[in-house]
């Protein structure tokens, strides 16, 4: 499994509420969540992106609430992985579950500059920054989760079983 896109960056503790603002949770539908993801830290985050596109950003990435709102804007936008140098525990376990590809890479994260083309490798958990020509190893996802991935999420790996 592999994911290459363009680069959206952003720095540390990009919390819940700046992924998905609070005042959008009265919906459960990806596409309006998508609609407004990351538009309180960068109103143009939802006209430039595209599909297959990557988040960087650096630490404690997800903090905040544990809605599951926040992974599933950010998948309905497009979004193919997500590199931090950490991740908040809650977010981490919510992108998986919803099969949003998420991975600890801080010297990536440190690295990587918005706009540049990036490329993961799931199974190997090797990211290269096709601009720069750069490579860094990160945290290969173990089978288990790149099949709740492949399948779009914990439930329909479940329902598939």
């Amino acid at each position: 499994m592999k994911a290459k896109g363009s680069v959206f960056k952003y720095g540390d503790n990009v919390d819940t509420d700046v992924i998905i603002p609070a005042r959008y949770l009265n919906s459960s539908d990806p596409a309006e969540l998508a609609s407004h993801c990351m538009e309180d830290i960068d109103r143009e985050f939802i006209h430039k992106v595209k599909k297959g596109d990557i988040i960087v950003a650096n630490k404690n990435f997800g903090c905040g609430s544990s809605r599951e709102h926040a992974p599933i804007a950010i998948k309905a936008a497009g979004v193919s992985c997500v590199i931090a140098e950490t991740f908040a525990r809650i977010f981490y376990r919510n992108a998986i579950n919803i099969g949003l590809p998420i991975i600890e890479c801080p010297e990536a994260a440190q690295t990587i500059v918005a706009g540049d083309e990036v490329e993961i490798d799931f199974d190997s958990g090797l990211i290269t920054d096709v601009t720069t020509g750069s490579s860094w190893q990160g945290q290969a996802f173990p089978e288990f989760m790149q099949k709740i991935i492949r399948a779009e999420g914990l439930i329909n790996y479940i329902n598939q079983k």
